[in-house]
């Protein structure tokens, strides 16, 4: 049996086949009233219609595609950030290439140029590195790109989260509670996510009249628990605070591990805030404080501004706001 053409859907619906076209496409929803959309798309469903994506992509010298690098898969917190692009770029005809980077500036150069190859209309990219030549490179070349949770000296559209206000909740959290003590866990320094959320606790403890000396600031080599856990073991070889906010929910995770090891207690002896609020943290033992970011809306958001760059070119910065959700792994400190 030949394949249904558009002409077969058409008259299926009794429409012009121009209608039908313009109601099976995602770019122009509205275009066509809701009852017409709906006879068109039952047709084509009943045909069993496919549209031609070459064809489609030849008269509008698109892919319909875009690159989507991320550092790390295996994070917790990106999966529900991919989903929200992919749902949000699926409505509109797009879908995404996912490319994890292993946060290798190597790989991601290597990545860019595969997925410029294949004509990815425009590129979400979710590293969080200062200094990116690659990425650099490719906002010079005009090429749409949207950052998510990093900023560039250049203006580029971008989508981040609220973490210094996310900070400085956890900062006024663990005062509220009676601490005087309280050390940061940061992740890596070359990474535009750390500068921020460092800064804001820095300036919040000032703010609060609270000592935040180096010994109580420590560096994680990575976003990771293991990592997490060697930094804070490193802390408290010099100190033990009586409260730790850690760079990201991993790292928090991490210091769970090394109090454990020291045979004290979360939170009678030491409270732990995380940031992010990965997927299952509140099922941890115990459930973890963290400032909550919002992940699905992050990739929703960051999928409609791609479209919106490609289609006029300008660039858009979006500020999501964020909030303190506090469980168990805090509390007053031991007198």
């Amino acid at each position: 049996m030949p394949k249904p053409t558009i002409q077969d859907v058409a008259r299926a619906a009794g429409v012009h086949p121009g209608t039908a076209s313009r109601a099976l496409n995602p770019e122009l929803t509205g275009r066509i009233t809701p009852e017409t959309t709906r006879r068109v798309k039952e047709a084509a469903t009943r045909l069993g219609y496919v549209p031609d994506q070459l064809g489609r992509n030849l008269r509008t010298r698109r892919s319909h595609t875009i690159g989507v690098l991320i550092p790390d898969l295996g994070n917790p917190v990106f999966p529900p950030i991919v989903r929200g692009i992919e749902d949000g770029l699926r409505e509109a005809g797009y879908e995404a290439l996912i490319a994890n980077t292993d946060d290798s500036p190597e790989r991601e150069d290597h990545l860019i140029k595969v997925l410029t190859a294949r004509h990815c209309d425009g590129f979400i990219i979710a590293s969080s590195r200062r200094d990116d030549p690659a990425v650099a490179t490719l906002v010079e070349s005009k090429a749409p790109v949207v950052l998510v949770n990093r900023l560039m000296d250049t203006e580029t559209a971008s989508v981040v989260s609220d973490d210094a206000t996310g900070m400085r909740a956890a900062v006024s959290h663990l005062i509220g509670l009676g601490h005087t003590t309280i050390a940061h866990v940061t992740g890596p320094a070359t990474l535009s996510m750390t500068r921020v959320r460092r800064a804001a606790f820095e300036e919040a403890m000032a703010a609060a009249g609270v000592a935040a000396g180096p010994d109580l600031i420590e560096t994680a080599d990575r976003y990771a628990v293991d990592e997490g856990a060697h930094a804070f073991n490193r802390l408290l070889d010099r100190h033990i605070p009586t409260a730790v906010i850690a760079g990201n929910d991993m790292i928090a995770i991490g210091c769970y591990s090394a109090l454990r090891g020291r045979g004290l207690r979360c939170p009678e002896d030491v409270s732990v805030v995380g940031f992010n609020d990965m997927p299952l943290s509140g099922f941890l033992d115990p459930a973890l404080t963290t400032v909550a970011i919002p992940q699905n809306d992050i990739g929703a958001a960051a999928a409609q501004l791609i479209l919106e760059v490609i289609n006029d070119g300008r660039p858009a910065h979006r500020l999501l706001p964020v909030a303190l959700v506090v469980r168990g792994s805090t509390g007053p400190p031991n007198r």
